[in-house]
């Protein structure tokens, strides 16, 4: 793409301006130039390729250079502190000045407050004061000062201290020495310092104020108070251990995180994204507001290998949002419509911006699953982004780009489309069987057979990208005479796929672990990456091979470093996002949040949703997305299991997760921080908080789907077979359109009141026709609790009994709350309830659990000895609560029959007016 030599009329930034925009937030906004900038280049060169070793298995193979998981973590975040005190300068505004000299003071005072039995502290305001005097320094944007070569040094150090004194420290831990003390509070200070340096404010403020709970517990108010923990307590919990900032999110960034940010970052530099814009184009750019649709799916795609809302807004946006313009989007609709389609890369398989490999070890459940409950939801928001693109376009009467080809007749087009299907689904029968032969047939040689037959296929597809023109970016600003054909465009770029088809077998079939998946999809990039370019040019008969193969090496080595600097701000976020987490699993402020909840919202489940997904918001803002989720995560969604069980709502884990991540990624998107709004605004020259308030408008979908899926688990395709799955996804998607068009306030022609409250009636009747069923129907008959062995006798087996127990909690505090009881088989209740593993006590009128077995299913369901039973629960036979589709279906025929009335009856161009 062209650069522009300054700005535009409307106010658009030049590619340079956007460029050191992605760079500030996430790569690093100084790079300096000479040996200082090679030095740079060369640690995050190193950092990959420690990435690259530590998830291979080559240490394993020659019994050397095998590094545990905290020693690994360790090396991670030195990396990531010493190369964000390089690459970020100190200040970027008076506020952030202000922040850097304060937090240093403040934490000072605290850990002296928190310091008991006779520590020293003399070197606590030492530590303090060196922070403050290197933030008011300050340092210039194209070299890095001497005091911050000392800050980045002494980081580094303070994280290596793990590894270096590994078995010293194991065998002290919960006794740190004065040596402990040091190093955890200088680490602790400048890991906030470079937080605040690479992520701006927000996450360092709420590290922060967790740390100041964890001394302040007893002066807190009564509802939130705890006793307090020391300094000793603090070290040892939050640097000493892995409680803390060498915790699981931590954990996850060393393991799996880089490697998959390394991938995005290879497959970019050997120009995936371009092919993806290209493709989008090609394809959707001739309908109806064609850029618009194009930018939802390209966005789509990138949003595949992107951890990063901001990048993909401006990487994507740069040619998307001029477009959009061109064709009649104002600036904010065009920087919206981009808006919405990047925050929504973060919640697609397989990487959802980093949270997938975290939830993975926060749910407990394998990474096939994490991506199989998250992947109708994302798909069904993308479509009906594309959706409302189209209902905008119809509302202003745009059109699409011109085509460079006749389109051919509906007919051939449609058996084209069919017989493609029809080849990607007998090569994937095939390829999927194939390898199912290869692998006992050949045994060990296994992997080379299906490497050389990968390597066959690249070879075989290079020399189709070979027969057709390179794709080139042309500038967005210039006229568009015509869209690229779709055809070529697909050929040159087929072989960017099969890294993808590398991860995603590794990941989905052969079940490898995401860290080892990853490193074997990014091996492959880089075999791509040096063989490209000198393929292409063998191909096409260019002599220029040997600067081809530079050129290659200098694509990969690019790339390398590329991926290292993409990962300083998410290392960094792990890290400090870990502080909270500690400070949570320490002080018990989980517990007292979920009381806090409680009593806002007086026990109403939808109040408690409603609270915590605005707490999401609140806490996501100016948050990436991987902090952003280790917060939200640790804080609220026990909230929501918690005050759900006690209200009767029983969900399964891994949707309150995705419950809590929808709505923290959604302050990307939400004035006053949104801070891709303000990256889209710097792209289109529109007004960021009006670019905000339309994408946030944009986004009510994606705000929607968080409720219905807690409420209806078929969403998630829990507990639905292949054939169940693809129905839950048409009606989900017919659903979300009428959603769309409701609240877009246009269907076929512009809504009615009445209409649109039919629209949103008709659209929550598909997502949950239990809802209405169960009003007309009910699923539960109460029974006397005193007769619980006969209800149970009466339950068929894999059915299961909904229990309203009163017992109390670890801490001694009374509570109630709902427990499912599996009923398995047996000729008798006893039987049957004796399998679940409880044994029954009945006093007079009263039921009691007087025992439960150890690790049976009535002890994972929570039931404890001594709990009152209060209230049984019999599943009963209820109608399909299909039924329900048939009113809705005949309401939404006679919209649709009015609305068309209504346009044959409206002249042409005064609709277009409308």
């Amino acid at each position: 793409m062209q650069d522009t030599t300054d700005h535009s009329k409307d106010g658009q930034l030049t590619q340079e301006e956007l460029d050191e925009l992605v760079a500030a937030s996430d790569t690093g906004g100084r790079s300096p130039s000479g040996p200082i900038g090679t030095f740079i280049m060369l640690v995050a060169l190193a950092w990959s390729l420690f990435q690259l070793w530590f998830a291979s298995p080559i240490p394993f193979m020659v019994g050397f250079g095998v590094f545990n998981d905290t020693e690994a973590r360790s090396i991670h975040l030195a990396f990531a502190i010493f190369l964000a005190f390089c690459a970020y300068p100190a200040v970027r505004s008076r506020g952030q000045l202000v922040l850097g000299i304060t937090v240093p003071v403040v934490l000072g005072i605290l850990f002296m407050i928190g310091a008991k039995d006779g520590v020293s502290t003399w070197w606590i305001p030492v530590i303090s004061l060196l922070m403050v005097a290197a933030v008011i320094l300050g340092s210039p944007h194209d070299k890095i000062a001497p005091w911050e070569w000392l800050l980045a040094i002494a980081g580094a150090g303070c994280a290596l201290y793990l590894y270096v004194f590994y078995r010293e420290i194991s065998g002290r831990v919960g006794a740190p020495i004065p040596q402990d003390f040091v190093v955890a509070v200088a680490g602790l200070m400048l890991l906030l310092e470079a937080t605040r340096r690479s992520l701006g404010p927000a996450l360092m403020i709420v590290a922060s104020v967790f740390l100041a709970y964890t001394f302040l517990g007893p002066n807190m108010p009564s509802i939130i108070a705890h006793k307090g923990n020391s300094l000793s307590e603090v070290v040892n919990h939050q640097w000493i251990t892995t409680e803390g900032v060498f915790g699981i999110a931590l954990g996850v960034s060393t393991s799996f995180v880089f490697l998959f940010v390394l991938f995005g970052s290879l497959l970019d530099k050997a120009g995936a994204g371009n092919y993806f814009i290209q493709v989008a184009f090609s394809l959707m750019g001739h309908l109806r507001g064609g850029p618009a649709k194009a930018a939802v799916v390209s966005s789509a795609m990138t949003g595949l290998i992107s951890g990063s809302s901001i990048a993909n807004v401006v990487t994507t946006g740069t040619f998307t949002i001029p477009l959009m313009k061109r064709v009649g989007f104002s600036s904010e609709k065009a920087g919206a419509v981009e808006v919405a389609s990047s925050v929504n890369g973060q919640i697609m398989p397989p990487v959802m911006g980093a949270a997938a490999f975290l939830m993975v070890e926060y749910v407990g459940i394998p990474y096939f699953d994490v991506v199989k409950h998250a992947f109708l939801p994302a798909v069904i928001s993308y479509i009906a982004l594309v959706y409302i693109v189209h209902l905008e376009a119809m509302k202003a009467g745009l059109e699409g780009l011109p085509r460079a080809y006749e389109p051919k007749p509906i007919l051939q087009r449609l058996i084209g489309i069919a017989f493609a299907v029809a080849v990607i689904c007998a090569l994937s029968f095939g390829v999927y069987y194939g390898m199912g032969w290869i692998r006992p047939t050949f045994g060990a040689a296994a992997p080379y057979i299906i490497f050389a037959i990968l390597t066959a296929v690249y070879v075989g597809l290079l020399y189709v990208a070979s027969r057709e023109e390179p794709l080139e970016l042309d500038d967005p600003n210039e006229p568009v005479t015509a869209l690229p054909l779709p055809g070529p465009t697909v050929r040159s770029g087929l072989h960017f796929l099969l890294p993808v088809v590398v991860l995603v077998w590794a990941l989905m079939v052969d079940r490898l672990s995401p860290g080892l998946s990853a490193f074997w999809a990014a091996a492959y990039m880089i075999f791509i990456l040096v063989t490209q370019r000198p393929l292409l040019a063998l191909f096409r008969g260019d002599m220029s091979f040997g600067a081809d193969v530079m050129e290659g090496m200098r694509d990969l080595l690019e790339g390398l470093v590329a991926g290292a600097r993409n990962m300083i701000g998410i290392g960094i976020a792990t890290a400090t996002a870990g502080i909270i987490v500690g400070v949570v699993s320490q002080t018990g402020v989980g517990s007292a949040l979920a009381d806090v909840v409680e009593v806002l919202s007086g026990g109403n489940i939808l109040a408690i949703l409603f609270l915590t997904a605005i707490l999401s918001l609140i806490l996501g803002m100016g948050l990436p997305t991987t902090a952003n989720y280790i917060v939200v995560s640790a804080l609220l969604a026990p909230v929501i299991v918690t005050l759900g069980q006690q209200n009767g709502l029983i969900v399964p884990l891994i949707a309150v997760h995705l419950f809590v991540f929808y709505f923290g990624i959604m302050a990307d998107v939400t004035p006053p921080v949104g801070l891709a709004s303000f990256a889209a605004a710097a792209v289109s020259g529109g007004d960021p908080i009006r670019t905000g308030l339309v994408a946030f408008f944009y986004s009510l979908r994606t705000a929607a789907l968080p409720f219905l899926f807690i409420f209806n688990t078929e969403l998630l395709l829990i507990g639905v077979g292949w054939v169940q799955g693809i129905f839950v996804f048409i009606v989900a998607t017919v659903a979300m359109l009428l959603f769309a068009a409701a609240t877009q306030g246009f269907f076929f022609a512009r809504n009615r009141i009445w209409e649109t409250v039919a629209l949103l009636l008709i659209a929550f009747t598909f997502f949950r026709p239990g809802f209405w069923m169960d009003m007309v129907s009910p699923p539960y008959s109460e029974e006397d609790p005193v007769e619980l062995v006969q209800t149970a006798a009466d339950t068929p087996a894999g059915s299961d009994l909904r229990i309203r127990v009163a017992g109390v909690d670890d801490v001694g505090e009374p509570i109630e709350f709902v427990a499912i009881l599996p009923i398995s088989d047996g000729a008798t209740g006893e039987e049957k309830i004796d399998a679940a593993g409880i044994l029954l006590r009945e006093e007079g009128d009263q039921m009691f659990i007087d025992d439960v077995a150890f690790d049976s299913p009535a002890a994972k369901a929570g039931f404890d000895w001594d709990q009152e039973v209060l209230q049984v629960l019999r599943p009963v036979d209820q109608p399909s609560k299909y039924l329900m589709f048939l009113p809705a279906l005949l309401v939404l025929a006679l919209i649709i029959w009015m609305q068309r009335r209504r346009v044959a009856a409206t002249p042409r161009s005064d609709a277009a007016a409308a």
